[in-house]
């Protein structure tokens, strides 16, 4: 795995009460990642998920307004089962090239004592596209989504 490089990279880490195994059914069961993957009032309307590499990660959200944005094909790159998940959206499924995107997320599971040690890095091109997320919001919708996660995945243990 690259290294992390505070130029490029984002990073969010925190211990969760909840098991790798949970951790990552819901990340990978659609069913389950529609009810945290965005901030709410925004929700997930529809996921796409076949969980191989090259296979597609694809997740469409509506906003509280009825606002639609135009869902974007990523690749999925690693599925380790409750331990690593890769995905891209710099490429689309079976690994053909995009003509935008700009990051590639990597979510990692750890167990630590009696719960995980979750860890996402969302790596970019450039500074610029990481100051660019960040700009965007990264730390306060990407907390939001996983304090969703939290809930979800304790009220599942």
């Amino acid at each position: 795995m690259t290294d992390f490089d505070d130029t490029l990279d984002l990073r969010l880490e925190r211990v969760i009460a909840a098991s790798p195994e949970t951790l990552w059914r819901c990340w990978t069961d659609p069913e389950l990642l529609k009810q945290w993957f965005c901030p709410r009032p925004w929700k997930v309307s529809h996921v796409e998920l076949d969980l191989r590499p090259g296979g597609i990660f694809l997740t469409a959200m509506e906003g509280p307004e009825g606002e639609r944005p135009e869902p974007e094909a990523g690749c999925v790159l690693a599925v380790e089962p409750a331990r690593l998940f890769a995905f891209t959206d710099s490429l689309g499924p079976d690994y053909r090239p995009r003509a935008s995107g700009f990051m590639t997320a990597v979510i990692s599971f750890t167990p630590e004592g009696t719960g995980t040690r979750y860890v996402a890095r969302v790596l970019h091109a450039t500074a610029k596209d990481r100051q660019a997320h960040l700009d965007m919001g990264f730390e306060q919708g990407w907390g939001t989504a996983l304090d969703q996660l939290v809930e979800l995945a304790t009220g599942l243990e």
